[in-house]
């Protein structure tokens, strides 16, 4: 880990939680437009290629080469067409994306409780009535990872955890959005 790439230069233990989950349930994403948030390393993004979605894997921009290079390593040419990346700062430009996906993946991206309020606006604008929002998350102490999952999300969600790691403390959750709320603050 250095400076420039921050926490984004590990595959967290969230992330693999994730992929087992979607490998256990048989998942498939075959024509569906997924994004995913905060890709760090982009194996979340890269396994939703490889299951048939359509994926923009977004990031901060000092790591987008980080994720195009893994993608180039881990995907194979004839399904490269189905994936890009892009910079998305989340309550910052959001608005340059559609809000037309069917998937929006979020892998242990809720660890800093100064970004919590930018992503409820970035998820509202992303998600339409019909998207699925899959969100992995490790609970740590200090940080509000806890009190965002069950209070803050359930005010603009629907919030059902469909798998748990109890001995590290992880969870998947599904999430869609209510009707007529305004996720907006």
């Amino acid at each position: 880990m250095d400076a420039e790439m921050g926490f984004s230069s590990y595959v967290w233990e969230a992330g693999v939680v994730f992929c087992r989950y979607f490998e256990k349930e048989n998942v498939s994403f075959t024509g569906n437009k997924v994004i995913e948030l905060g890709s760090g390393t982009g194996i979340v993004g890269i396994l939703a290629t490889l299951l048939g979605g359509n994926v923009t894997v977004t990031g901060q921009p000092a790591i987008l080469r980080q994720i195009n290079n893994n993608i180039s390593i881990n995907v194979p040419f004839a399904c490269r067409h189905r994936s890009k990346v892009c910079a998305l700062t989340w309550g910052e430009d959001q608005n340059n994306f559609n809000t037309d996906y069917d998937v929006v993946m979020d892998s242990d991206i809720v660890y800093s409780s100064s970004s919590y309020t930018a992503l409820v606006d970035a998820l509202g604008h992303l998600c339409s009535q019909r998207t699925t929002i899959y969100l992995a998350s490790e609970f740590r102490s200090g940080n509000g990872s806890l009190s965002f999952h069950e209070v803050t999300l359930p005010g603009y969600f629907n919030c059902h955890v469909l798998d748990r790691l109890e001995t590290k403390y992880i969870a998947v959750y599904k999430l869609t959005k209510l009707d007529s709320v305004d996720c907006k603050k």
